[in-house]
């Protein structure tokens, strides 16, 4: 994103939670707006539950306004902001997109972001001249309906799980009330621009990555051929443990290699599926090559990057319809020099050429790489160009 989509005033940034270790894209966008003088204020619709932050979140100055997560837990609360926001000219409008988004998903989160709403739009200092919510589900949501409530402009980055989990009806109708909307692939892009009467109106804008942070690594010297116990090919995963991911097809990769081949995986990520991939390891008797880390501050992610090998990702489409767009970290990976085994999901076939500048495999086909004859990558990595 830039700052000239950008309305007067100070921008409000609608995030889901705030700071997050597994959105370092945001942050980075935050302080490289900042830095080009724009005056952001970050609301987040839950507080933190990482145990650590990255060290960009010290640098951002923005304050934070939380909103509440659970109405319950801050009744007074929202009970002045809807008495303030129930004043406000555009508070009736407001309230009609929400009861008709209501009636099509009556659920207790649709109830939920309209309260967050309510009180954002009681709340919001009055220097604000824009909303911008960052993924086009509930943020966007929340951000939608105390724009309408303060008569304000808003915009929207749409990034991947938002793009592909939500109904069509609900993105054509937010993407139409939106100002401008961007995302970080072609295929995103290509996809809301369908749903659009005015598809100019969705721009492509990839991630960037801060070099200042991601300095070239030295050159790496005698990689391992994996015939060493005592030098393992040094694989290395980061992301969430969640399905789209597919952890567990990496793992089904992982015990077709010969069992001659000397390697360890390092695994960076929390996640809700962590017990369960490691019971699967175990399974495969897999335990004692990987070292599961759990969520890392950024310092600790790069050195990481320089001691490995190569870099592995078995992104695949859940059953729920999420998936990825461009993993970050593929492009934090390749910032320093490791080679890449990924899938070919379409929004990493944007970043990846397979066979020139990184690996492609067929999702949820752990086989393809061992049997197409590739697997001279991983018996003897080379170094990238």
């Amino acid at each position: 994103m830039t700052a000239a989509g950008l309305g007067p005033g100070r921008v409000a940034f609608v995030l889901k939670g705030y700071p997050r270790l597994s959105e370092t894209f945001i942050a980075q966008e935050i302080r490289a707006l900042e830095q080009r003088g724009l005056d952001i204020l970050i609301v987040s619709l839950r507080h933190p539950t990482d145990p650590a932050t990255h060290p960009v979140h010290q640098q951002i100055k923005a304050p934070v306004l939380y909103l509440p997560e659970y109405l319950k837990d801050e009744p007074r609360r929202v009970w002045r902001g809807w008495r303030r926001a129930r004043r406000m000219a555009g508070y009736g409008a407001a309230r009609r997109v929400w009861l008709k988004d209501l009636l099509r998903d009556p659920t207790p989160n649709r109830i939920r972001r309209f309260g967050q709403a309510v009180v954002l739009a009681a709340e919001l200092p009055a220097d604000i001249g824009q909303l911008h919510a960052h993924f086009l589900h509930t943020p966007a949501s929340v951000a939608r309906y105390a724009a309408a409530m303060r008569g304000l402009d808003w915009s929207v980055s749409a990034h991947a799980k938002d793009i592909w989990t939500i109904p069509d009806w609900e993105k054509r109708e937010k993407l139409a009330a939106a100002r401008w909307a961007v995302t970080c692939t072609e295929t995103g892009r290509a996809h809301l621009a369908r749903l659009m009467p005015a598809p100019e109106k969705v721009m492509l804008s990839y991630h960037g990555l801060d070099l200042d942070r991601f300095a070239p690594a030295a050159a790496r010297v005698g990689a391992s051929d994996g015939s060493d116990p005592a030098r393992p090919v040094a694989l290395l995963s980061v992301g969430r443990a969640v399905a789209k991911k597919g952890y567990d097809d990496l793992l089904a990769i992982l015990a077709l290699l010969p069992r001659e081949l000397v390697w360890r995986l390092v695994h960076i990520g929390g996640g809700a599926l962590t017990g369960k991939l490691k019971r699967e390891a175990a399974r495969l008797g897999l335990s004692e090559r990987i070292d599961w880390r759990g969520a890392q501050p950024q310092p600790a992610v790069l050195q990481a990057y320089r001691e490995a090998d190569f870099f592995v990702l078995a992104a695949k489409v859940a059953k729920d319809g999420d998936r990825d767009g461009l993993p970050n970290v593929l492009l934090e990976a390749q910032s320093q020099g490791l080679a890449c085994v990924a899938t070919a999901l379409p929004g990493i076939a944007e970043l990846i050429e397979d066979g020139r500048t990184g690996l492609l495999v067929a999702p949820e086909q752990p086989e393809e790489l061992i049997e197409d004859g590739r697997t001279g990558l991983l018996v003897a990595p080379e170094q990238p160009e």
